[in-house]
């Protein structure tokens, strides 16, 4: 197939009686966390097939993740790589369409709210394949941000969904979509638990950059509604370089080409480095003082790590991490920046908001149980059963 990218990677181990063939779609970066746990729970069971639509293809966002998390070799590669979000999303659709026309699963899985999300929930709709939406049913209700309009599609064309939160089952319901809705929790929170200790072991970031623990804050930035604007992105350089702390900043390939091309430079106490992998980045979190992001992954991570986090936003889809005090909301105006960056307090508690760390065994057994007939013979969407929210 042009285009399309077979590995060799060895088959499925551990199907058993009753097992389904299931498309994973993967492509960015909090999608490569999302499927470590979840593809070693489906595995024991299930025939996975990993498709990596190559969204994100420089080596440390993308095959560093498989790596250091032992996610199995994707079974294919589209290698889309960058692009508009038109023509990424198209070539994506595309090339997806030859892999299911191939392998005729029973069932589609698409994480998230990148254009691999949007593809891969259009691609499997169109040939009558059901379809799970992990992280379904999170809002920023900023119809602006290119992932809200790939969350609303994705959402609308799925046939269950699984909420890392009460308020993306709420969100759902208020949009009439009351079937097959469950609260499952986060899988990157099992991602999380599960890596915490081996990153802590193989990582050495910290000694490698010559970091005191709680001496830096970590920043993040790559949304495009602030590198593609150079009033937001100068604003950040401005209210950063203000703070005169020392700050870590692992810098996004988009991001540093709009800071090339950006009239403001970064102060002597920002260091700028590379993009680094999960267990390098799972360190620097832990050990900041506090996380300045535009991430919707890292304020998640943050509030993981117990990490005070300030969100360079206008809107966050995670707005639980704000209700409790324990993420800011601050825009990219200078005063709000530094008034959170100086005066922030911590909470005295910090709820279990996202789940249990159990959520990868809960979709699979969802999956499972569901009253969807994933694994019939002749797919029509209007027949579908469907089972009310629990």
């Amino acid at each position: 197939m042009a285009g399309v990218i077979a590995s060799n990677a060895p088959g499925p181990v551990g199907v058993k009686n009753n097992h389904m063939k299931i498309l994973s779609v993967v492509g960015a970066r909090p999608e490569f966390v999302q499927a470590s746990p979840l593809s070693l729970e489906l595995r024991k069971k299930h025939q996975e097939i990993l498709v990596h639509t190559g969204q994100h293809y420089d080596y440390r966002m993308s095959q560093t993740f498989f790596d250091e998390l032992g996610i199995p070799a994707p079974d294919y590669n589209l290698e889309v790589g960058s692009g508009q979000h038109g023509q990424q999303t198209a070539e994506i659709l595309a090339r997806m369409e030859e892999v299911l026309l191939k392998e005729k699963p029973a069932l589609v899985i698409v994480r998230g709210d990148t254009n691999s999300t949007l593809a891969g929930a259009l691609a499997a709709s169109k040939h009558q394949i059901p379809t799970a939406h992990i992280e379904a049913g999170e809002r920023s209700f900023d119809r602006r941000m290119p992932e809200e309009i790939n969350r609303l599609v994705a959402d609308r064309l799925s046939d269950i969904h699984f909420c890392v939160s009460h308020t993306a089952v709420d969100n759902l319901c208020a949009e009439g979509i009351t079937s097959n809705v469950h609260w499952v929790g986060d899988v990157m929170l099992d991602a999380f638990r599960s890596n915490r200790q081996l990153a802590e072991a193989k990582s050495d970031i910290i000694g490698h950059l010559q970091l005191e623990p709680k001496s830096y804050v970590l920043l993040t930035i790559h949304r495009a509604a602030n590198t593609d604007s150079p009033d937001r992105l100068r604003n950040i350089v401005n209210s950063i370089n203000a703070t005169g702390d020392l700050v870590v900043f692992p810098v996004h390939p988009r991001t540093r080409k709009a800071l090339e091309n950006l009239d403001r430079k970064f102060s002597p106490h920002v260091r700028l480095i590379e993009p680094v992998g999960y267990f390098d980045m799972m360190m620097l979190e832990e050990n900041a003082r506090m996380i300045a992001t535009d991430s919707g992954g890292v304020q998640r991570e943050a509030y993981f790590h117990g990490i005070p986090c300030i969100t360079l936003r206008d809107e966050t889809e995670w707005m639980e991490t704000v209700q409790v005090g324990w993420n800011r909301l601050v825009g990219v105006e200078p005063d709000k920046i530094l008034d959170a960056w100086m005066n922030f307090k911590l909470p005295a508690s910090q709820p279990p908001i996202f789940g249990d760390g159990e959520a990868s065994k809960k979709i699979v057994s969802l999956i499972d149980s569901t009253a969807i007939q994933f694994g019939s013979s002749v797919i029509n969407r209007s027949g579908i059963a469907r089972t009310e929210r629990s």
